[in-house]
């Protein structure tokens, strides 16, 4: 998914107040590791990833990575930390995405 200038700001202001759910370490990115980020992000639709500093990537790296591997889209990479953002196919788990599919118009 492209998201827009005001789709990105907007998911980067919510995701402001929150911290990191996952983070890489020594051992790097997997296929694994993304299919748990997808599971969690199905619930969440929007979520921080902190690449630690012990780790041989970076963090355009595993935004990289997380791309060619899945669905999510990346929002943002800011230093160590990337927001991840996926539309929630559970109605019962949609929060950002009502507003995101607003400001794509």
């Amino acid at each position: 998914m492209q998201l827009t200038g005001k789709q990105k700001r907007y998911l980067r202001s919510e995701v402001n107040t929150m911290t990191p759910i996952f983070s890489i370490g020594k051992g790097g990115a997997t296929t694994e590791w993304v299919e748990e980020v997808q599971k969690a992000l199905s619930k969440r639709e929007l979520a921080k990833v902190n690449v630690q500093q012990t780790s041989e990537w970076s963090a355009k790296d595993v935004a990289k990575f997380i791309e060619e591997n899945s669905t999510m889209t990346v929002a943002q990479v800011i230093g160590k930390t990337i927001v991840l953002y996926e539309e929630a196919t559970d109605a019962k788990y949609v929060k950002y995405s009502l507003e995101v599919n607003k400001l794509a118009k």
